[in-house]
């Protein structure tokens, strides 16, 4: 096994539909995170998606992506480096191989409804996928499955920014000495 160079190494992964608020809540963390002096590195699905240009968006090509994006991040928590990550990994079964993976795995559930997250689809994928083009779309002709037991909930309708922030950080400050 690995040696852990920190003890508070984790994989901080947040999940949900997209809109729901994920990379906002990301980048919020990481800095916060980061300005508290401690080593980050973010994950996000948006831009990985370009160092991974052969990953499809089936059910099968979706998990071998969030399974290549998980066994990332926990090479990068042996390290010693805290890990967020957003990502809509709509598929528990990968989530739960990707919790496997990680020494320290924080499951974050950023929920929103499918009708929020229309209303906030700064991209246009949504209006795009109602359209015909764009297909798999999660939420709409793929699924979204929820996580079972995640450690946080974050509902992004009822909750600032700010405060779902202080959530999860106050979490990790709690439960990881973070």
């Amino acid at each position: 096994m690995a040696m852990i160079l920190s003890k508070n190494a984790l994989v901080l992964w947040l999940t949900g539909l997209s809109g729901a608020g994920k990379t906002t809540l990301a980048r919020h963390i990481a800095r916060e995170l980061e300005s508290g002096g401690k080593a980050v590195e973010r994950l996000d699905g948006d831009v990985l998606r370009g160092y991974f240009p052969s990953t499809g968006f089936t059910r099968e090509a979706r998990d071998e992506h969030i399974l290549r994006v998980g066994f990332m991040a926990s090479l990068l928590a042996k390290h010693g480096i805290i890990v967020v990550c957003s990502f809509i990994s709509p598929y528990r079964q990968a989530r739960r191989k990707v919790r496997q993976m990680c020494h320290n795995f924080i499951e974050v559930y950023v929920k929103a409804s499918l009708a929020e997250c229309e209303r906030r689809d700064v991209k246009g994928l949504y209006t795009r996928a109602r359209a015909g083009e764009v297909r798999n779309f999660t939420g709409l002709d793929d699924p979204y499955e929820e996580p079972e037991n995640p450690e946080l909930v974050i509902d992004t309708e009822k909750m600032t920014e700010q405060e779902a922030v202080q959530t999860i950080i106050n979490y990790l400050k709690k439960h990881l000495d973070v």
